[in-house]
């Protein structure tokens, strides 16, 4: 087996239930502890620990501290957003990765407010190759701002929000 496939179990392990992609994104705006997690989530902290735990061991989320709560230690986890964390070396790593956000949209659509305005663009383009990667860059870097700018669940004076990109040159149907 490649390292490349070693990598692609770890970090499709990580995300291998629903509920890892909605922490991945909370822990986006704010590192949260697994009660804060499971109190926005309605999971139980033992459900919650869990998760995060196989998301941290997957290297889908780095520990950002820890703090001494009622005689114990609660840790922090945080997702910062990264070139390479999570996606997969290989076809059906990503083919498996692609499926599971797939699902996760199709989930946020629901709680989607219809009459407002929006984004969306779904197409197959053939670009210079020197347009693609440098458009490839600019959303790379808007979405990193985008996560640098999340705030913690519910906080005053935000709006909850979408986004999902998806990227990646495809291979000629010849």
């Amino acid at each position: 087996m490649s390292l490349g496939e070693e990598d692609d179990k770890a970090a499709l392990r990580a995300m291998a239930h629903p509920v890892r992609l909605r922490i991945m994104s909370l822990l986006t705006g704010a590192s949260l502890t697994a009660a804060e997690v499971a109190r926005e989530l309605g999971l139980t902290h033992a459900n919650a620990s869990y998760h995060l735990r196989n998301l941290h061991a997957g290297g889908m989320i780095a520990l950002a501290g820890e703090e001494k709560i009622r005689g114990g230690v609660a840790k922090r986890y945080r997702y910062l957003p990264s070139e390479d964390r999570g996606l997969p070396k290989t076809r059906e790593g990503n083919h498996m990765l692609f499926t599971a956000a797939a699902n996760e949209l199709i989930r946020r659509t629901a709680a989607a407010q219809w009459d407002g305005p929006k984004v969306m663009a779904d197409a197959e383009f053939w670009v210079d190759p020197a347009d693609w990667k440098r458009i490839k860059e600019a959303v790379a870097e808007l979405m990193i701002e985008l996560h640098l700018a999340a705030k913690p669940p519910r906080t005053a004076g935000t709006v909850r929000a979408s986004t999902t990109v998806a990227m990646f040159q495809m291979e000629d149907e010849s």
